[in-house]
């Protein structure tokens, strides 16, 4: 990729070029495989050594982008605006790179909680909707949370959307995926983390609510909030102190201010 000469030297992006051919289009990937696309969401995967590429179509723009420079024998296959709009979700910004590859290994509950418990968990209660996830790990990844926890069915799937909604965060947060979401409680319970479920409906605000210990956030879906089952499992609900014009936040924005909060406690 050529460079002006003022320009710093760009790092070497990693990654292993796929040998595959073509795609399905209409934003979905061969079997086993995940496609992302725009720049951040796709720089972010090149640099991950745990992602298996496949396939990398771009315009040359795109790859201009790219901070950073793309092996020499890594393989893309040049594409218009047009073409690449024809791989990805329908009006999806893919900023001229699409990127087909593996799905992320699995990480597991005890992996994470035998890490860093200074850094918070966030517990997600049937967040669905896949940018909202996206917004959460970017969230995440500006205040350095350890990992999000899903219960596997009422949770979005690894996807292009939530990629692109990460920010480049899904390559760098722990998404944990567990079966049973009240039993994972139990464990981050006894990991020795305080469990806080936010809920407008909590007698006291978040601040005042924050333990000097670790941290494990829950947040439910927006309109029907943290499932009762999923409160009996928490150790106190506290709300945001928002003013009574509004009702409520959307999902990922209360993350976000609750990461805030739980990053500058005193």
């Amino acid at each position: 990729m050529a460079r002006p000469t003022d320009e710093k030297p760009k790092r070497a992006l990693r990654g292993r070029a796929g040998r595959m051919k073509g795609g399905r289009g209409s934003g979905q990937a061969s079997t086993g495989a995940v496609r992302l696309w725009g720049r951040h969401a796709v720089e972010a995967a090149l640099m991950n050594p745990d992602r298996n590429h496949r396939k990398l179509w771009a315009t040359r723009e795109g790859v201009a982008s790219l901070d950073g420079e793309l092996p020499a024998d890594f393989k893309v296959e040049y594409a218009s605006p047009a073409d690449l709009a024809r791989l990805v979700a329908r009006d999806a910004p893919h900023q001229g790179l699409v990127l087909e590859c593996d799905a992320l290994e699995d990480i597991f509950l005890e992996d994470v909680l035998s890490d860093d418990a200074a850094r918070p968990l966030l517990i997600l209660d049937s967040v669905t909707d896949p940018h909202n996830v996206g917004a959460i790990l970017r969230s995440a990844a500006a205040f350095s949370a350890a990992a999000i926890i899903t219960q596997d069915r009422h949770a979005p799937p690894e996807s292009g959307v939530v990629a692109k909604s990460a920010s480049g965060a899904l390559e760098v947060v722990s998404w944990v995926r567990v079966v049973n979401l009240s039993r994972a409680l139990d464990e981050i319970a006894e990991a020795g983390y305080w469990r806080i479920g936010l809920d407008g409906a909590g007698t006291d605000t978040l601040a005042e609510a924050l333990p000097s210990g670790p941290i494990a956030l829950v947040l439910g879906a927006e309109g029907e909030g943290i499932r009762h089952n999923i409160v009996q499992h928490c150790d106190a609900l506290a709300r945001l102190p928002i003013s009574s014009a509004i009702e409520s936040l959307n999902v990922s924005n209360a993350a976000a201010i609750a990461l805030y909060a739980i990053a500058t406690r005193g």
